[in-house]
């Protein structure tokens, strides 16, 4: 036991000594040294690269300063080993190397889940977890742990798996996710600027890359690891039974989700009312719809009602909408004055389209008043439609005032027959 503990403690043992050595001076200001010339390198590589959106440049700018100091680390120990000894150096090299890798895989996990609040704390985690196991991998203690890791066993059908071959697949799992996901980003910004495919088409093909490679990458991570894949049938099943009974409506929506996006009934950007709820639909997730209303609230409908139900999609296959108010005028008035007024401040708007022209109806001969309905077509309805309409009634009414033309309201006369009795 004492031959294997030596190795273990011989690195301690040969810094000790540097230590001791006036000569470690040397290695102290080479390290400095190093360190300090990556340092600048990498400010001036991230001011060169500050206008840069590509995920490589932004990639490079995080790295600059590890990969340079590992290469410099490197270079250094070559060019002095020959005259003292680079045992300090030498731990230098695995450090830089463990933030590099530290930095490219909160890089990954940035790229693969851009609005991800938790990435600050997870940085502080994967940081501790990679130096924690260098630190053992440097003092070659990691034999010691995974052999004692490797004694914690127990079985999963006939699978028999220990407590290494957990995090060894666990964080195998986790790494080939993450590169799954990295790759289903790339994947995504590259559809996204496709403007040939329709938008509905390029969100079906990213939640189907995401779906196969997410599944491909936990498989191929527990093929390494070496848990056979037939261990996992059992869970499966009653995956499928739960999917069956307990999470149908999800299974539903998810589907339905999909059938939406494949037919294009409906697409981001539609003014569709469901009910009594109507709004432009700004987002499709995998279970529910987004609707926003023009005063900015949103309802979130399942997309199985979506399918289930009568949907009014007012701009299916044409933006264009169709608008009327109508508005009272006395019976003495000239009515084609009215309709010429009432063209010209519809045309005057300019949310109103020239064609189709606005137009005038009589739709009603009143008790008090001739109703006038005035139609108009907006090409805009994500705007709104009730702030155009009522700009219209308010250039409605001052134009009456200046042409003279009365808007009646209701009036009761009261004839007493006779006076006499009356009295």
């Amino acid at each position: 036991m004492s031959k294997q503990k030596d190795p273990a403690l011989q690195l301690i043992t040969d810094l000790w000594s540097d230590v001791s050595d006036p000569n470690f001076i040397w290695q102290v200001l080479a390290l400095l040294a190093c360190l300090g010339i990556a340092y600048l390198f990498a400010g001036w590589w991230q001011k060169r690269h500050r206008d840069g959106t590509g995920r490589l440049s932004e990639a490079s700018t995080r790295l600059a300063f590890p990969l340079t100091g590992m290469l410099l680390v490197a270079a250094t120990r070559l060019a002095l080993k020959p005259f003292i000894h680079v045992n300090l150096l030498k731990v230098a090299m695995p450090l830089l190397g463990s933030m590099a890798l530290v930095r490219g895989v909160v890089f990954v996990l940035r790229q693969a889940f851009p609005r991800a609040t938790w990435l600050t704390a997870w940085e502080r985690i994967i940081a501790a977890v990679v130096w924690s196991w260098l630190a053992l991998y440097i003092t070659d203690l990691a034999p010691y742990v995974i052999e004692a890791l490797e004694q914690v066993e127990f079985s999963i059908g006939t699978q028999h798996v220990d407590l290494w071959m957990i995090l060894r697949g666990v964080v195998t799992v986790f790494l080939t996710v993450v590169l799954a996901l990295w790759i289903a980003g790339v994947i995504e910004a590259r559809l996204m600027r496709v403007e040939s495919i329709d938008g509905n088409l390029r969100i079906v093909g990213i939640r189907v890359t995401k779906a196969v490679l997410t599944v491909l990458a936990i498989l191929i991570s527990l093929s390494l690891v070496g848990i056979d894949m037939t261990a996992l049938s059992v869970f499966t099943g009653a995956l499928g039974v739960g999917l069956g009974f307990g999470l149908q409506k999800i299974a539903s929506n998810y589907v339905s989700g999909f059938i939406i996006l494949l037919d294009r009934s409906i697409r981001i950007g539609n003014i569709v009312q469901v009910g009594a709820e109507t709004g432009e639909v700004t987002q499709i997730t995998t279970r529910y719809t987004v609707l926003k209303h023009p005063g900015g609230t949103e309802y979130i409908v399942p997309n199985e009602t979506l399918i289930g139900s009568t949907v009014q999609n007012q701009t299916y296959s044409d933006r264009k909408m169709r608008l009327a108010t109508t508005i009272g005028v006395a019976y003495d008035t000239d009515l084609d004055l009215a309709c010429r007024v009432m063209t010209e401040v519809a045309v005057a708007q300019p949310r109103v389209l020239p064609e189709p022209p606005p137009k005038v109806f009589l739709t009603q001969f009143a008790d008090s008043s001739i109703n006038l309905e005035l139609g108009f077509w907006i090409d805009d309805p994500e705007g709104g439609k009730g702030n155009v309409i009522s700009d219209i009634n308010f250039a409605l009414w001052r134009a009456f005032r200046e042409n003279g033309i009365e808007i009646p309201f209701p009036q009761r006369e009261v004839r007493i027959l006779n006076e006499a009795t009356a009295g």
